[in-house]
């Protein structure tokens, strides 16, 4: 994040461009819960008073999910909820709910079984009833394959939530991280005013979508103002297209993720008018179009727009009924779920293996993801 002190001058010209300010005219979010698989959140915040549900911290310390030491998962909370109250940020869905789920120490600090931290996280999420779970923790903390997030998704992508994650700040191609690039999660790039790619946005087949990029408001460390201006990246925009997904969601509540997901990708912007290309996927995220305009077919509920072969393969089958609505999480304090084993059971993981997994590749998982980090400072 940028370490200017002046805090952002009027609105972001995202929610411009989005016709915020028309869109919650009929809905603003309510009856969704975004989970937010990240640092913590900070429900202290008066933009995110009432916000923010307990949650659960899965990190080495357990110190709760309302501890963020980076700034980072709060900075997502409040793009995505945030009610702008105290000249905090304002987010574009601000009555919906956020479920904090903490799986890193601070924004440069990967804890050991970071990849079996996110599927537990995931696995929470589902339980706790969320629609939608943004993952914008970024490379370096599940950089390589794991099976159990794979599993994790593909219960979530059963149980009809929508996950939704940041493709990554480092300018390469073909290299999108884990696990933007899995089928079932949808990967979102990052793009300015002009709804072009920004050139740190990683570019890959798995891109799906593109969300605002550039000029986002964040929180700030070690400076007295609170926002820090101009900063950006593609875990913002992942925000911002969870959010869009929320808002769609709540004026359509019987929708199926199916259906949001399928209306947002037809509505979304592309400047040259193309279908799709591996810099922005299939655009920039316009729910304004959805829900004001009534574009885009929601099409078939139980048919994915993307992950059609997949959620065909999936044993079980993935459930095509709306999700319910959310209800409040359990407190941060209260015991943590045990993660299934992927098989579809209840079983708890098994600890002492997941330990030697953490041992043999925790270390080298840290130095990869502090190279990856610095490479990609200054964005979020």
């Amino acid at each position: 994040m940028p370490g200017a002190t002046a805090a952002v001058a009027g609105q972001p010209w995202y929610l411009d461009t989005l016709r915020a300010e028309e869109i919650w005219q009929e809905t603003r979010g309510e009856g969704v819960t975004v989970a937010v698989i990240d640092s913590g959140v900070d429900a202290s915040r008066p933009e995110l008073d009432g916000q923010v549900q307990g949650g659960a911290d899965f990190t080495a310390g357990e110190r709760g999910a309302h501890v963020d030491n980076s700034g980072h998962g709060t900075t997502m909370a409040g793009l995505i909820a945030g009610t702008g109250s105290g000249d905090g940020i304002q987010g574009l869905a601000p009555e919906a709910s956020i479920l904090p789920v903490r799986v890193m120490n601070d924004e440069q600090t990967v804890s050991f079984g970071g990849q079996q931290r996110v599927a537990q996280g995931i696995q929470y999420a589902v339980e706790q009833g969320a629609r939608v779970i943004n993952i914008s923790v970024g490379p370096g903390f599940a950089p390589a394959y794991s099976p159990e997030t794979d599993a994790a998704v593909a219960e979530a992508t059963r149980q009809g939530v929508l996950i939704v994650a940041a493709v990554g700040n480092d300018s390469t191609v073909d290299d999108v991280p884990y696990p933007a690039d899995r089928p079932g999660v949808v990967g979102v790039a990052a793009v300015g005013q002009d709804a072009r790619r920004l050139d740190f946005s990683n570019v890959g087949s798995t891109v799906a979508l593109a969300g605002p990029g550039s000029a986002i408001p964040s929180y700030c460390q070690g400076v007295e103002q609170a926002i820090c201006p101009g900063a950006g990246g593609t875990s913002a925009a992942s925000a911002l297209v969870s959010a869009s997904a929320a808002l769609v969601w709540s004026a359509h509540p019987e929708w199926t993720k199916n259906q949001v997901l399928r209306a947002l990708l037809e509505t979304a912007e592309r400047p040259d008018g193309a279908e799709r290309d591996d810099e922005t996927g299939y655009g920039m995220v316009r729910p304004d179009r959805v829900i004001l305009d009534g574009e885009g077919d929601p099409g078939e509920p139980d048919v994915s727009p993307l992950f059609a072969d997949y959620e065909a393969g999936l044993d079980p089958p993935a459930t095509p009924a709306p999700r319910p609505e959310s209800p409040d999480a359990e407190p941060s304090g209260s015991p943590l779920p045990q993660a299934g084993t992927g098989e579809g059971d209840s079983g708890s993981w098994p600890w002492i293996g997941l330990l030697g997994l953490a041992i043999a590749g925790g270390l080298g998982t840290v130095a990869w993801a502090v190279r990856r980090r610095r490479r990609s400072a200054g964005r979020v």
